[in-house]
């Protein structure tokens, strides 16, 4: 049988650029106080005007345009988000109307920072047992909309934006060669979704009893270390392979210091771990999907090379992938 890989990559980010210095006017903070706790510079919000379905197919379009087909041929559609437009209908139908990809299935599936991979292991297993033949995977956050703008704790942290790819068949030994997926839900209360009285971002429009991201700095920084190193030798070990032989680690980019601990805790040069959390911030499910299609467009991954996609979020979930690119 051959291996199921992804044969196109597609990503969106919204135009506005948040930065430390606009955030240090609107919360008791500093460019410098982030840099060093977390390796942010900014981050995108997409404005009042665009939903998350609009991130998400703007990112679905151009995973289609690299992998040269046609919406016709999409047999299904997950979209990985714990920032849809609404509860119903799900984003994943909304791309399907957008694209007319009529002959598709469409769901949603929420895994928090893990749901690119969650999505992607998911797919794969549809596509292996003949199931459907091509599938899109779509990681998609408006994560702002749950953004306390007092809260400098996690103000700092966030940024929206969406990435995509396709899922086929592939020749050869390339593909996805293997998967990890796990949850620990007894940890759940590290990071969740409370409801508390916030400001939107431009601090105009006081509002009451709203959702917003309540996290447990601390506990979820160990669990994160520890949770994304088990979960890479793990997977490298299901693969049949050693650390030595993995080129490139992409991430889960919710810290940079929770990135350099992880390469420490798995003996890596942190040159094999890419990083792009300084333009970006944490997207949650979008941040390693939007990250691979970075490390691929600009050159750093090649055909023929061994990665890692590890993750780790709310939940708590992690998971990673082995492929062969």
């Amino acid at each position: 049988m051959n291996n199921v890989g992804i044969i196109g990559l597609g990503h969106y980010l919204p135009e506005h650029i948040l930065t430390n210095f606009d955030l240090e006017k609107m919360v008791d903070t500093t460019d410098e106080w982030i840099i060093t706790r977390t390796g942010i510079r900014e981050r995108r919000i997409a404005d009042q005007s665009q939903r998350n379905s609009h991130l998400a197919i703007n990112a679905a379009r151009e995973a289609l345009k690299n992998a040269k087909l046609d919406p016709h041929d999409v047999d299904l559609i997950i979209v990985a988000t714990i920032s849809p437009d609404t509860s119903f209908p799900s984003v994943a139908c909304l791309v399907q109307k957008a694209l007319h990809a009529r002959r598709a299935t469409a769901f949603d599936i929420s895994a928090a920072c893990s749901g690119y991979l969650y999505g992607i292991t998911t797919a794969k297993q549809f596509i292996q047992n003949g199931l459907y033949k091509n599938a899109l995977v779509v990681a998609s956050e408006k994560i702002s909309t749950y953004i306390d703008w007092n809260d400098r704790s996690t103000c700092v942290l966030f940024g929206d934006g969406a990435g995509a790819c396709v899922l086929s068949k592939v020749p050869g030994d390339r593909g996805i060669i293997a998967d990890y997926l796990h949850a620990e839900g007894h940890f759940g209360e590290l990071m969740e979704i409370i409801s508390k009285e916030r400001k939107s971002c431009d601090q105009t429009v006081k509002t009451m009893d709203l959702p917003r991201i309540s996290m447990q700095g601390k506990e979820l920084f160990k669990a994160a270390v520890n949770s994304m190193a088990h979960a890479a030798l793990t997977v490298i070990k299901k693969a049949g392979m050693k650390l030595s032989d993995i080129d490139w680690v992409i991430p889960h980019q919710a810290n940079d210091r929770i990135l350099s601990a992880v390469a420490k805790k798995l003996d890596l040069p942190k040159e094999k771990v890419f990083v792009n959390i300084d333009k970006y911030g944490n997207m949650s499910s979008a941040s390693t999907a939007v990250a691979l299609y970075e490390a691929v467009e600009q050159g750093k991954i090649k055909r023929g090379d061994n990665i890692v996609l590890v993750t780790f979020g709310a939940g708590l979930v992690s998971a990673a992938n082995v492929v062969k690119w």
